[in-house]
């Protein structure tokens, strides 16, 4: 049985591996609607913001080498939504089928959960992206919808795939 990844804080020294990993996304997935990948400070100002309001930004490393990362970031942007947050994650195609992306997305969510937030939204770009259909599925989320052919890339139209899971007491409780 393949060792499962290490995961610990996203930190400065590994924006370029996250910077690579989401290139590689938006250049030939479907996941991500950009169309142009980002540079390198460009991620750095996408990481800081997250880290810098308090949301997790995690990395998965086998043997030391970044091969996925994960974070929640606000859902919205409105006072109102500050307990929702919208889940990322990115896994090099390396090291996908390793258990990469179940043990981002499980610590994400426990991370989330201590950092205070009640639900988390997964906008899933392409309803044919069935692995992360199914890896928010195996961990809870349950769908709440589909905007379809929202998205226009690499030459057809796509759909977003809307999932949704409550953490802690989620809707029980007002916020503190």
């Amino acid at each position: 049985m393949p060792a499962l990844p290490t995961l610990r804080a996203a930190e400065e020294r590994d924006i370029d591996a996250i910077t690579e990993i989401y290139a590689e996304a938006v250049r030939d997935g479907r996941a991500s609607f950009e169309l142009e990948p980002p540079d390198t400070a460009e991620m750095h100002a996408r990481w800081r913001k997250v880290i810098d309001a308090g949301y997790p930004y995690i990395v998965g490393t086998f043997d030391g080498e970044v091969g996925g990362y994960a974070y929640t970031g606000p859902y919205h942007n409105r006072p109102a939504y500050r307990w929702t947050a919208e889940d990322s994650i990115y896994v090099d195609p390396r090291f996908q089928g390793r258990g990469m992306g179940l043990a981002l997305l499980t610590e994400l969510m426990k991370q989330s959960e201590a950092a205070g937030i009640r639900q988390v939204v997964a906008v899933i770009g392409d309803s044919a992206n069935l692995a992360s259909v199914r890896l928010h599925a195996r961990l809870g989320f349950r769908p709440v919808g589909t905007l379809v052919n929202v998205g226009f890339k690499h030459g057809r139209w796509l759909d977003t795939v809307i999932m949704q899971k409550s953490l802690g007491e989620a809707a029980t409780t007002p916020p503190m």
